[in-house]
């Protein structure tokens, strides 16, 4: 003890401020009146019970079902370690990191981060203890989600997946947006909504089915509900109008025209007969439409593109008139004779009596489909749309149609020539047709067969 006390007194002399009669409160011990070290008092046992009570103290109570916070501590590729006080990490394997499917863990969760996890077994057959935090996501979700529901709020979320009939949005939890809902009208192509955020509204929702149904369009007809009631205040039909092509469906094509979409049925696309809208326009397509009528209850718009045209029967019939000769192509063949195309969009027909001078049996044994000859007009009905032409009446020869005289010549004999030559005649042709017409060979052996009397 005088070893001690030595040993101190030579590193740390006694002083008028450490007398052995001084209580020193410092780092350092203190010395009794008699002088002997009394060490600094570093801890009281404050236990209350055996140690191992004192450990088991310190650590959190899990049941299946509980909803616990913890720091993430490790990151593997397959699972996540998450320290939430208990006696062993809590393991979160990948699938239950997200409701969304095959993540990269690393995207979702970081070293250091607090997360919240729902305990799914206490203790499985390793021992350990399973979390899932996508699961304590979905229970906050559903509180949330059934609020704003209930209060008919909008909410947003992050497109995660293109599925068969919509997508999945990610919301706290997987909900449902159908095709026909993700816009006004419905959409063909999904994929680009891919992570894209959107606002919805929840249209059904059933906790026991784990159903959540939303819908975009619900939610633009409320925000543009105001624009729609002004664009349609300023509409007037018979109005002209600028639009792009948004959309185009079996029945015909959907415009948009700077404030709502009109539809344009099939029947107004274009004056000629349309097999399938897609046919005639294309999705991005400028076109100038004529509003036909305004459901002001049902807020839909008809157009007309066709109505912005000219029709082809009126300007036929204004160029042209009964006994005219015209050149046209046999477009179809039927019991009683075949129709012939003697303008864009306008077809005759010739009767199976006017398709030659003997008796013909069937059509078949005077013309074929594609054919090119020449016809005569014998009736003209503007308001039924219709035209009768003659093959035999032709053959004995008339008066071109105004379109075809500049490019025609009368002979010595009274007949109609294309040229003197057949380079003529094929530059003739060359010029009527343009390029998509008849093939310069074709075109100089038609001019050839129709220079004297032009009844092939």
């Amino acid at each position: 003890m005088l070893w001690v006390r030595r040993s101190y007194e030579s590193e740390y002399p006694l002083s008028d401020t450490l007398s052995p009669s001084t209580s020193n409160s410092s780092a350092m011990g203190t010395f009794d009146a008699e002088g002997n070290y009394v060490p600094r008092q570093i801890t009281e046992n404050d236990l209350v019970g055996s140690f191992a009570d004192a450990i088991e103290g310190t650590m959190v109570e899990v049941e299946d079902g509980q909803v616990v916070f913890g720091i993430v501590v490790k990151i593997d590729k397959d699972e996540v370690l998450l320290d939430i006080g208990y006696k062993s990490e809590g393991v979160i394997p990948s699938r239950e990191l997200s409701i969304r499917n095959d993540v990269d863990p690393g995207e979702i969760v970081k070293l250091g981060e607090q997360v919240e996890a729902l305990v799914l077994t206490k203790e499985d057959k390793e021992g350990r203890l399973i979390l899932s935090k996508k699961r304590a996501q979905y229970e906050r979700a559903w509180g949330t989600i059934e609020k704003k529901k209930e209060d008919e709020e909008m909410v947003e979320g992050l497109v995660i997946e293109v599925v068969k009939g919509g997508l999945i949005v990610d919301i706290g939890l997987r909900g449902f947006l159908p095709a026909s809902l993700v816009e006004l009208r419905r959409v063909r192509d999904l994929m680009p909504y891919v992570g894209k955020v959107l606002q919805t509204k929840i249209i059904e929702l059933d906790k026991n089915r784990n159903n959540v149904v939303l819908s975009r369009r619900a939610f633009l007809e409320e925000t543009q509900k105001e624009a729609r009631d002004g664009f349609l205040t300023n509409l007037k039909v018979d109005d002209v109008r600028e639009g792009v092509v948004s959309s185009v469906v079996a029945f015909g094509a959907f415009v948009d025209l700077g404030g709502m979409d009109g539809l344009i049925h099939v029947s107004e696309l274009s004056w000629n007969h349309v097999d399938h809208p897609g046919s005639v326009v294309a999705i991005g397509d400028k076109v100038t439409v004529k509003v036909l009528d305004i459901d002001y209850e049902r807020e839909r718009i008809s157009l007309s593109r066709k109505q912005t045209e000219k029709d082809p029967w009126e300007v036929f019939a204004s160029g042209h008139e009964v006994g005219q000769l015209v050149y046209g192509r046999v477009t179809k063949l039927v019991p009683f004779g075949g129709f012939v195309q003697v303008g864009e969009g306008i077809e005759g027909l010739v009767h199976i009596s006017e398709m030659s001078t003997q008796h013909v049996e069937a059509p078949e044994q005077v013309v074929t489909p594609g054919e090119e000859l020449w016809v005569k007009i014998i009736d003209l009905d503007l308001a039924r749309r219709r035209i009768s032409l003659s093959i035999k009446q032709a053959a004995e020869g008339g008066e071109l149609a105004e379109e075809y005289r500049k490019h025609f010549e009368v002979d010595e004999h009274g007949n109609w020539s294309a040229g003197a030559d057949d380079a003529s005649r094929e530059a003739t042709w060359a010029e009527y047709y343009g390029e998509g017409g008849q093939g310069a060979a074709e075109a100089a052996a038609a001019a050839e067969a129709t220079e004297t009397n032009p009844e092939a």
